[in-house]
């Protein structure tokens, strides 16, 4: 591995901003190097071999080195500092570069962080770069690392748009079974904060469709004239991979509808609720009506008020009120069983 240079500098990357280096063999593991001896082999390329570079951006000293050692076509050096960052996989002078955003390692749905991974592939050299580590990459490197042959830097590419689609099927499940418990609730009645909690996992998802979805009409160019070095076993793997990948967002697309669903149902209950409340309320308001009224004719002080000398007036006007609150809770019932 590369050597580590001093811990509040180097950002988990070496002097280079090396991250870590692989040399590849097509009847062998990888083996791990460093930037010293992927310079070397860079000089004397061997046709059987090729190696896998993995930078860290947010060491400035990663894109001067590679200006000056990788050589990479100008269109990589663009898409660094291009303001959108759109998923896409295009072909510039004769090599493959892939702008894929990808959820940071330790993804979780209630922080959603996502950041974006570079990559640059030649016959003989993979060179990718990131900001922030991220989930795809860091797998890809944990295969490797356990004896994953890869015969040639298009699988490579191809084994991480796979591993990607592999991390946003778990997400996928993440987010089904939180759907799975909020709609459990919701059958059992219990209205707590689904409708805030289905609101935030929606936005969550949205925003991973959004970004993680690659440009159509970019892969769709891709597809039909890849690169002469990408053998047909390994363009074919390039377009299952993405089929893959568009079945996984298929199925991120139909959580979110489901999820508008459930929101639109829980709005009814809500609803529904709401308005039981209004109309207990305008019975209360409606029964309360006569003995406000009466007590309110009765309690002016003018003269004339009805039953003031009587003895009993106190009797007989609970009793008018009596009447009048039992007649208009008849009319309410009535009314409410002609509904």
């Amino acid at each position: 591995m590369a050597q580590m240079a001093a811990p509040g500098f180097s950002y988990g990357s070496d002097d280079s901003g090396l991250v870590w280096g692989f040399l590849f063999s097509r009847d062998a593991t990888a083996t791990p190097i460093g930037v010293h001896e992927a310079l070397a082999w860079m000089r004397d390329p061997q046709p059987e071999q090729f190696i896998w570079l993995h930078f860290n951006l947010s060491n400035t000293a990663s894109e001067r080195w590679l200006r000056s050692h990788a050589m990479l076509a100008d269109e990589f050096y663009e898409t660094l500092h291009q303001g959108s960052r759109s998923t896409r996989l295009e072909l510039a002078d004769n090599a493959l570069i892939a702008v894929v955003n990808d959820v940071l390692h330790g993804f979780s749905l209630d922080s959603a962080e996502i950041s974006t991974l570079w990559v640059h592939v030649t016959p003989q050299v993979a060179i990718s770069a990131r900001r922030k580590p991220l989930a795809s990459i860091e797998r890809l490197r944990q295969d490797v690392r356990q004896g994953t042959l890869l015969r040639s830097s298009s699988e490579l590419l191809i084994h991480l748009l796979r591993d990607q689609a592999d991390v946003l099927v778990n997400i996928v499940r993440e987010a089904v079974a939180r759907v799975d418990t909020i709609e459990d609730r919701l059958l059992a009645g219990r209205l707590t904060r689904q409708r805030e909690d289905l609101g935030t996992l929606r936005r969550v998802l949205v925003r991973l469709q959004r970004l993680l979805a690659p440009e159509p009409a970019a892969l769709f160019r891709l597809l039909q004239r890849p690169p002469t070095w990408v053998d047909g076993d390994d363009r074919q793997d390039l377009r299952q991979a993405t089929e893959e990948f568009t079945v996984v967002l298929s199925d991120l697309a139909a959580l979110q509808e489901r999820i508008k669903l459930l929101q639109e149902e829980l709005a009814a209950r809500v609803n529904e609720d709401n308005a039981r409340s209004l109309y207990l309320l305008t019975i209360v308001t409606v029964m309360a009506l006569p003995i406000n009224l009466i007590a309110g004719l009765l309690g002016m002080n003018v003269g004339g008020i009805p039953l003031a000398d009587e003895s009993h007036g106190f009797w007989i006007a609970l009793g008018l009120v009596a009447t009048f609150t039992t007649v208009a809770g008849w009319l309410l019932l009535r009314l409410q069983r002609q509904r």
